[in-house]
């Protein structure tokens, strides 16, 4: 391990000039890894690091080594909390990461100093960094094995809290598995589901994109296009060239730019020379507030910029710190004792930084004050190893696997705020969402919203943010959508790979869509209908003839003058039984015919309100055997006539045997019995009940008893036609209401028949109420007509009928 290290720094081009302001000894030394400067470019290929200062000097790397140097100066003069370590001094040793091969480098020596006895004085207890997850895989790897535990401010990658890998792996950022799943909400907030999908080709991008795109489908998302975003080289350059082609070509309005800002920085400048504008971009907590991107010349013409920030907290004192750090860090320089390492990560001046008085974005408030919780996460976790509760730490030479174990189970609070590690060594903190704000040329951000992990939850006020290109007149927002949703009541139809992109068909009739996204309608309930295209189903109206209804009041009318001429009728063949007009009209057999088209007009009352079951069983058969008595006295008074004219003298003894024997009443007491002995085996055997007719109207319901049509229901029927006498015009005139009786009801069941099954109006019940009522009012009038008649006639033989 020695030997590699003096490879390193044998190839390192150094300046050992002493390093001021970075290094200061103490009891437990705490690494501190920033990006000073930038030098990073292509991996050479072999082990060979320039000097960090030949970089540009980063200002935000800047802020946290001063953030760092704050924190261990509270802690060792005790200004925030006196209690914190009383009696210990921590000092610190900082290295420039300043490219990925000086992250690799300050692995190797604190890999040494796990190696070396002898440097058990200086040796590191923790290390504070590195600001990227690239440059965070192979020290948390290696150091990771010696259970030396870093804690890093910026490196996000959801790979890093995999505590088989990285068991010695904090952060005090959260982890890219919250950050993706804010993108997804903010995408979901929007209806953005055809997007494309961006992100740079480092584990930090791919890892980013990977997360993205599983929890895309979960949420209907669409990925029309997806790609790496590669360092700018000349070979690289047509590639990104092609790439901002693509994307307009697949006509996405929202690009998610899932990149560090070295990757994004090198990117963006492509889009703007190709001229895109009116975009949504949303960002990564790297970059969307990192100025290296937003001070690319013209970069504020490509759109919106959404982003997702670490969580801002106020930061006291620091500006402060910063301000007047400046005059000591002047003469700090020439005292540093120190002797470096690795010299050309270690050799800035921070003074000649200082002087340059950079600005602070919140950006680097942010960044500095997860350093700032980070260096007071491991003094609370060497406090609780010293045991300083007492009040008077004792202090040991402690191992960084001590300082692990700690870290573990850590819990304070910090600027009003509780901070801890969880399982993962993850914080438990959110986001921020901001937007970028351009006012007269100038760049800065605006928080608008905010996203918390547990439980998952996305506050945003879209009204603050400044939408440009063209925004949705209805929601006033820019759409990204591969096809329109589709209106209430028409469902998808597939028509490319992705989802999103559809046709819209109408639902058809008896099915509703009230729900958007469904590729089927919903049937309707068997109670409900719809038309073609709706959204809801509606009721079906039900088909009976209620009490309470005008045209049933109108029924009872007509069923109660036709129940007044039958008993008015009936009551006076009663006061003129003994008359010989009454007599020759029948007598009493006419007054069992009134009495049976009395009941028979009272079936009628079986058709109204909704049927029930004995009004289903009844309303049939009351009417038929009634029917029944009143035909059976007809066929006995029309054969009575036969006999009278033509039996008496031809077939004397049986005329004879006919009139003695009692031979009409056994006849209509025959008739019908056979009758009701039909209508209680039908009942038996094929009983009617009430129904519900779904198949005959699509809107409506058909209130109805079963079995009107049935094989019981004809047979009842046809038994009902009465023997008519053949020879009725031989007769002296008898009464038409004889010849009627068969043919009315014959015409009535046809008529009824016919409109029943093919018609169906809206009332198929009245029909049946104003057929009964209709022939006996006919009946009726006609038995008045008849009395007349045979009042008239001095023929004591006149067969008059009483229907």
């Amino acid at each position: 391990m020695g030997k590699m290290l003096v490879c390193f720094v044998f190839l390192c081009l150094l300046s050992y000039g002493d390093s001021g302001g970075l290094h200061l000894q103490g009891d437990y030394i705490i690494s501190g890894w920033f990006p000073l400067h930038n030098s990073d470019s292509t991996i050479p290929s072999t082990p060979y690091l320039t000097d960090c200062t030949q970089g540009l000097t980063n200002k935000h790397g800047y802020h946290l080594v001063q953030a760092f140097r704050y924190a261990v100066d509270e802690i060792n003069n005790g200004t925030q909390n006196k209690r914190l370590l009383p009696g210990v001094t921590l000092g610190y040793r900082t290295y420039d990461l300043c490219s990925l091969p000086a992250s690799n480098l300050a692995t190797l020596d604190l890999l040494a100093q796990q190696d070396d006895s002898s440097a058990v004085d200086s040796r590191t207890v923790a290390i504070i960094g590195p600001d990227s997850s690239s440059y965070s895989f192979t020290p948390s790897a290696a150091l990771g094995a010696f259970l030396v535990p870093q804690i890093s401010y910026e490196a996000s990658n959801e790979l890093l809290s995999n505590k088989i890998l990285y068991p010695a792996f904090f952060r005090t950022i959260p982890s890219d598995k919250n950050q993706v799943s804010a993108m997804i909400q903010i995408l979901v907030r929007f209806n953005w589901t055809w997007i494309a999908l961006l992100g740079s080709d480092n584990s930090y991008g791919i890892q980013g994109m990977q997360g993205l795109s599983q929890q895309a489908s979960l949420y209907n998302l669409c990925i029309a296009y997806q790609a790496e975003i590669p360092a700018v080289t000349n070979k690289t350059k047509q590639y990104m060239q092609d790439m901002v082609k693509n994307i307009l070509k697949t006509k996405v309005n929202t690009i998610v730019v899932f990149a560090n800002k070295r990757r994004a920085a090198g990117f963006f400048p492509f889009v703007i020379d190709q001229n895109v504008t009116g975009k949504v971009w949303i960002g990564t907590e790297d970059w969307s507030v990192a100025s290296t991107v937003s001070s690319i010349p013209g970069i504020s013409t490509i759109g919106t910029v959404l982003g997702v920030a670490v969580q801002y907290t106020e930061f006291s004192g620091f500006d402060d710190f910063e301000r007047l750090s400046v005059p000591r860090l002047k003469d700090t320089g020439l005292k540093s004792p120190f002797n470096h390492s690795v010299p050309c990560m270690q050799n800035t001046n921070l003074y000649e930084i200082a002087i340059q008085g950079f600005s602070m974005s919140q950006y680097d408030i942010v960044s500095s004050f997860n350093v700032y919780k980070a260096v007071y996460a491991v003094a609370h976790a060497l406090h609780n190893i010293l045991q300083c509760d007492s009040g008077l730490c004792q202090k040991y030479k402690v191992q960084p696997w001590e300082v692990f174990h700690q870290l573990k189970r850590v819990r304070f609070s910090i600027q009003n705020t509780s901070f801890y590690f969880d399982k993962n060594g993850d914080p438990p903190s959110g986001y921020d969402i901001v937007t970028w704000v351009w006012t007269d040329g100038q760049w800065s951000f605006k928080v608008v919203g905010n996203y918390s992990p547990v439980p998952t939850e996305l506050q945003l006020d879209a009204s603050q943010i400044k939408w440009t290109g063209q925004v949705s007149p209805v929601t006033k927002v820019p759409e990204s959508l591969c096809s329109p949703e589709c209106p209430y009541g028409h469902r998808k139809l597939m028509t490319g790979q992705h989802k999103c992109c559809f046709d819209c068909m109408a639902c058809p009739a008896a099915t509703f869509l009230n729900k958007t996204g469904y590729t089927f309608c919903q049937v309707c309930a068997r109670d409900y209908w719809s038309e073609a295209e709706s959204e809801t189903c509606k009721k079906r109206a039900e088909l009976y003839l209620p009490w309470g209804a005008p045209l049933t009041t109108a029924l009872l009318i007509y069923l109660g003058v036709t129940l007044f001429l039958t008993l008015g009728t009936a009551v006076i063949f009663l006061f003129n039984l003994s008359t010989p007009v009454v007599k020759s009209a029948g007598g009493k057999t006419c007054l069992l015919m009134l009495a049976s088209l009395t009941v028979a007009s009272c079936s009628t009352l079986c058709h109204f309100n909704r049927p029930s079951h004995i009004g289903c069983l009844l309303k049939q058969p009351l009417f038929i055997i009634s029917f029944t008595v009143c035909l059976a006295c007809v066929t006995v008074r029309s054969f009575q006539v036969v006999c009278i004219f033509k039996w008496s003298s031809k077939l004397p003894r049986s005329y004879e045997t006919w009139a003695k024997n009692r031979g009409p009443e056994m006849f209509i007491f025959i008739t019908t019995v056979v009758e009701v002995f039909i209508s209680l085996l039908r009942m038996l055997l094929d009983p009617p009940f009430p129904s519900r007719d779904y198949d005959f109207y699509s809107d409506s319901i058909i209130l109805e008893c079963s079995k009107t049509l049935s094989l019981g229901a004809f047979a009842e029927l046809f038994f009902d036609n009465p023997v008519e006498p053949t020879n009725n015009t031989e007769q002296h005139n008898p009464s038409f209401s004889l010849l009627e009786a068969p043919d009315t009801l014959i015409v009535s069941g046809l008529e009824s028949l016919i409109v029943l099954t093919t018609e169906r109006a809206e009332h198929p019940v009245q029909l049946s109420c104003v057929n009964i009522c209709h022939n006996r009012f006919n009946w009726a009038a006609d038995l008045n007509h008849d009395l007349g008649l045979a009042d008239k006639r001095t023929d004591g033989f006149t067969c008059t009928v009483c229907l």
